[in-house]
């Protein structure tokens, strides 16, 4: 029998990032049906799950985890976390494991169901459906997936629906660890496992997997609570801090979206044209009318990344009015000088890249306001096929750079001021995403094993 509302408490916007203990404590007092964390993202890039890192520290991980699971397992409700670690591959989902294993033996908790989904794709099968044309890029953000680049791409995960956590639900795992998913299905499938409306909860999804990013003030560090109802949700911050809008709430709806209203998920085409935000006067919004699509073919979005080159970069400080006035001009110049030197490298071997803040470091070219203040922040970096060329090359333009007699200098003391010592940061690798495609699958439990593990009384 479907409950007459479900109320989901999300901690913050993403695990790690921490909340205020009050204000889940708040949300605790409202008698919650499930906590729902998002851990995930792409938004930094492909080089956490090209590395196997995470986005967050250990520590910072633990810290919230640790709130989270004893209130969650006191009061008996579903705690469920997407893309584990960050990226949600294998080696992110075991370091969250290892972590909420930790907690649970620390503090003597026993009698629980752990769900443990993964979402790692095998090279194989990514191969077998671009040769049966059942794998198509996503837009024009990656080079053809050739056989070389899918080899030399280190892990490839693949966006769950709400389907198999609908499954771990079903099965009564109390804490269900998900690799990497879509950011509103962990919070979807809470709600539609329990009967209520799969456009309503994944509108609600899309809201909470960020927290009180859409109040105001908006931040991810802080909790919210969702309530579905029959025909609608109500989204309220839990700090007093904090209220929504119509307009905050109207506004996060549109976040992170290719089209104004229309928000494509796996298996899924959510329609939100028709949503109506109504400020219910005690710092919450109801909303209604989101709409929902299943999709002909299902398609689930694979995420894939590959080790390209090394890095070592600088940050220098110029405030010469004489060079920030022509500081393009003078780079070029540097950058040609570095280049001539190492003559007998292939130009194709490493590249040379500066990035000027405070005149166009933000948009490079697209910036509109190409006026400089009287000092600038330049980060200039060398990506090469080695850590040891990168380095090499990245200090022969700094010290060109320190002291390049540029026309009208004035002062031959130097012309970059370094923050700190040594200058030279040798990052390490860098990674780019050889795999951002879609793929084609009978249905959303196709790529998803459960694995399930109890932890004794």
């Amino acid at each position: 029998m479907t409950k007459e509302q479900f109320k989901i408490l999300a901690p913050c916007g993403m695990l790690g990032y921490g909340f205020p203990k009050a204000s889940f404590m708040n949300g605790m007092a409202h008698e919650p049906d499930a906590i729902v964390v998002d851990a995930g993202s792409t938004d930094a890039g492909p080089h956490k799950l090209g590395a196997g890192t995470a986005i967050v520290s250990r520590q910072a991980c633990k810290k919230d985890l640790e709130i989270i699971i004893t209130e969650g397992t006191k009061a008996g409700i579903p705690i469920v976390i997407g893309s584990a670690g960050g990226s949600g591959a294998e080696i992110h989902v075991e370091w969250t494991r290892s972590i909420i294993m930790e907690i649970l033996q620390e503090h003597g908790i026993r009698g629980i169901k752990i769900a443990t989904i993964w979402a790692d794709i095998p090279h194989e099968v990514v191969e077998a459906k671009l040769q049966a044309g059942g794998c198509e890029p996503l837009g024009q953000t990656v080079a053809p997936l050739t056989k070389e680049r899918l080899e030399a791409t280190s892990r490839i995960v693949a966006q769950m629906g709400h389907e198999p956590i609908i499954e771990a639900l079903a099965a009564d795992a109390d804490i269900i660890i998900c690799g990497r998913a879509y950011d509103p299905s962990p919070f979807a499938a809470v709600a539609m496992y329990h009967g209520f409306d799969a456009a309503l909860a994944y509108h609600l999804g899309k809201i909470l997997e960020c927290a009180a990013l859409s109040a105001e003030p908006g931040t991810t560090k802080d909790s919210m609570l969702g309530t579905l109802k029959q025909d609608s949700f109500i989204v309220q911050p839990l700090s007093e801090a904090r209220k929504c809008t119509a307009v905050s709430v109207a506004a996060h709806t549109f976040y992170e979206k290719d089209h104004p209203y229309i928000l494509h998920g796996p298996g899924l085409m959510l329609d939100l044209e028709q949503c109506v935000f109504t400020e219910l006067g005690d710092g919450s919004v109801e909303v209604k009318g989101s709409r929902i699509e299943e999709t002909p073919v299902y398609k689930i979005k694979l995420e894939g990344a590959m080790k390209v080159a090394y890095r070592t970069f600088v940050v220098a400080g110029v405030r010469d009015p004489l060079l920030i006035a022509r500081i393009e001009e003078v780079e070029e110049l540097v950058k040609q000088q570095v280049k001539d030197y190492y003559s007998e490298i292939a130009p194709e071997d490493y590249r040379i890249h500066f990035i000027n803040y405070g005149l166009n470091g933000v948009l490079g070219e697209l910036e509109p306001q190409r006026t400089a203040g009287h000092e600038l922040g330049i980060v200039f970096e060398v990506v090469a096929k080695t850590q040891e060329l990168a380095s090499a090359i990245c200090s022969s333009v700094r010290s060109t750079f320190l002291h390049y007699g540029y026309e009208g200098r004035k002062s031959t003391a130097g012309n970059l001021a370094f923050p700190f010592a040594p200058s030279d940061v040798p990052f390490g690798a860098v990674y780019e995403f050889s795999v951002y495609h879609l793929m084609d699958v009978a249905d959303g439990l196709e790529m998803f094993p459960i694995e399930y593990s109890e932890v004794q009384p």
